[in-house]
Parts: structure tokens; C-alpha cells; sequence
């Protein structure tokens, strides 16, 4: 008998019958998705359809697309309606931080009137707001300042007063002001406890602690659903017209379809800067996301140290044996 027939007459035979391991890596096959492969090609051929059909679609009217897309009333509609997102949002923002720490006071006089005011600008629709702000030279035809139930010291015109645009500015911020203190509230307690402990153990005041300690961290809950907010500002400027301001986006190009008689080419104007003015704010949004989550996730799990890692469980225990023994003849603490 050959020594390599020795060989194999000596190794033992796996138990059960079963084939030996093999010592060699084995192959990986990754699991095909037929199915997501056909979706696919499916909504690719639609998308292709339809943007085929569109590009023939005589009401479409693509030459007066191009023609009003930069019109000089269009451009100016666009500013108009950026003007107005960002005043009601600047209003929005400090009022809705106001009244989110009106509803975290332990004053019920304070937080049961920011409730009531919640309940009353989230439970109406913002339609019907700005049509009672575009009739308030109708309910109050003056402004008076002075000793409520006497003669006024000063008195103003509504009218001069107020005008279209700053009512429609003043009605979207104190709506807008309603979501914005739920979303502040919501940032406020997703900060831990502990660090308002701690801030108040190193010193610091309720400002200082919200300025430094409790913001910053509540900024990461806040900023997504804040530049949501923003975008849909955006779009409800076009709702400026039941007051009525009628220089915003929407209007203006509505009001330009009319002097044509052809809607769609106009329509169609509109989206695109509105569109485009969204695409703007959504990668700011992306950036001040990206800086307010910086060293999230980035620590890794509480877990042993590199020393304590590599010890066997005898000699952590034999370890912590003697940490004790060094405390009690100490005292205290073995550190």
C-alpha cells in the first residue's frame, strides 16, 4: 500500500455520513430582483411617453412658455413672492419660539393662552385668515391708542396703515407662527434633561443655557422640518390673493393668461420658478442639516476600552478584586 492510500485510510470520516468542509473560500451569489429590474423599464418607458406626448402637445404652447418664462412682470412677481416667504417666515420664527416657551411655562395663564392661540390658527384654514385680514379696514376702520373705553390719544386709518402686502405678511407669519411653536416645542424636549442639569451645575443662566447647551443640540430636531415649513410658504404665497395682493407669482401669471386667453403656457411658467426657487432652498436646507448634525453618530458605541478589550474575564475580574481592596484600605475610591 502506497503512502498517499495510507493517507487517506488514516483521516477519519465526518460522523452522520456528511461531506467534509471545504477549506477553500466559498462563492457568494447575490440575490437578483427580477421583478425591480421590470418595474424599472416600465416607469423609464412612461417617463418617456409622456415626455414625448408633452413636447407634441399643441396646448402646451412651448413658445409662449419660453417667451414668459423671463418676462419682466414674471420676474418681479417672483421677488415679490420671495419677499413675502421670507418676511412670514421671520415672523413666524420668533413668535413660534415665543409661544413655545409660553407653552413649557409653569404659568397656566401663559401656556393656556398660547393653547388658545394654537387651536385657533391651526383649526382655520389660512384661506379663510387672510380674507379676515383683508377686511380688517372693514372690521376696524382705525387704529386707536390710548385708555381702552375713553377718548383716544392717537388714532390712525386702517387703510393708511396697513396695506395689502404687509397684511398678507402679517396673516401668512401669525399662522405660520402656530406650526413653528409646535416644531420649536418638539426640538426643545428632544434635548436630554441632564444638560440643563449640568449647565446649571457649571453656572450658567436660563439664557446662557439655551444659547449654548440646549439649541444647539435642539437645532438638529428643528432645522428639517423648518426648511419643510419654508418650502411651503413658498407655495402658500399664492393664496395672497384673498386678501387681495395680486403681485405674487401665481396671480401675476394668472392675471397674464387672461390678457392672452391661453392658461396652460402660464401655468406652466409659474411651476417652473416655483420649482426653481425650491430647488434652492432644499440644498440650503441640506447644508445647515449637514452643519447642525456634525459628531452625530460619529462616536462609537459605549463599549470596553482598548485595554479592558483585550483582557480575559479572570483577569478583569482578578482587576476589579483589586481596585476593592485598594478602596477599602483607602477609604474610598480606588481611582
Amino acid at each position: 500500500m502506497s503512502d498517499s492510500s495510507a493517507g487517506r485510510a488514516s483521516s477519519p470520516a465526518p460522523a452522520g455520513g456528511a461531506p467534509a468542509p471545504s477549506s477553500g473560500p466559498e462563492k457568494v451569489v447575490k440575490l437578483r430582483h427580477p421583478w425591480r429590474i421590470v418595474v424599472a423599464v416600465l416607469l423609464l418607458a412612461a417617463v418617456a411617453v409622456f415626455v414625448i406626448d408633452a413636447a407634441q402637445r399643441e396646448a402646451f404652447d412651448w413658445a409662449s412658455v419660453g417667451k414668459y418664462v423671463f418676462d419682466k412682470r414674471v420676474t418681479q412677481a417672483a421677488g415679490f413672492t420671495l419677499l413675502l416667504t421670507v418676511l412670514s417666515m421671520i415672523i413666524g420664527v420668533v413668535l413660534g419660539i415665543i409661544l413655545a416657551v409660553m407653552r413649557q411655562s409653569p404659568n397656566p395663564v401663559l401656556k393656556s393662552v398660547a393653547w388658545v392661540y394654537l387651536w385657533i390658527f391651526r383649526g382655520t384654514p389660512v384661506y379663510v385668515q387672510l380674507v379676515f385680514w383683508g377686511l380688517l379696514a372693514t372690521i376696524y376702520s382705525s387704529i386707536d391708542l390710548g385708555v381702552p373705553f375713553m377718548e383716544p390719544w392717537v388714532s390712525f386709518p386702517t387703510k393708511l396703515l396697513f396695506n395689502a402686502f404687509w397684511l398678507t405678511v402679517i396673516g401668512l407669519g401669525l399662522n405660520e407662527s402656530a406650526y413653528m411653536a409646535e416644531i420649536v416645542r418638539a426640538g426643545l424636549l428632544s434635548v436630554d434633561p441632564g444638560q440643563h442639569e449640568a449647565a446649571t451645575a457649571l453656572g450658567m443662566g436660563w439664557g446662557k443655557t439655551m444659547r449654548r447647551v440646549v439649541l444647539p443640540q435642539a437645532m438638529r430636531v428643528i432645522i428639517p422640518p423648518t426648511g419643510n415649513e419654508v418650502i411651503s410658504m413658498l407655495k402658500t404665497t399664492s393664496l395672497a390673493t384673498a386678501v387681495p395682493f395680486t403681485l405674487e407669482l401665481y396671480t401675476r401669471t394668472r392675471d397674464i393668461s387672461v390678457e392672452i386667453f391661453n392658461p396652460i403656457p402660464l401655468l406652466i411658467v409659474a411651476s417652473i420658478w416655483y420649482l426653481a426657487i425650491t430647488s434652492v432652498l432644499m440644498v440650503g436646507q441640506f447644508f445647515l442639516e449637514k452643519r447642525f448634525a456634525r459628531g452625530v453618530g460619529a462616536r462609537p458605541d459605549a463599549g470596553p476600552g482598548p485595554v479592558t478589550a483585550s483582557m480575559s474575564a479572570v483577569e478583569l475580574d482578578e482587576s476589579a478584586a483589586a481596585d476593592a481592596a485598594i478602596a477599602a484600605k483607602h477609604g474610598g475610591d480606588a481611582r
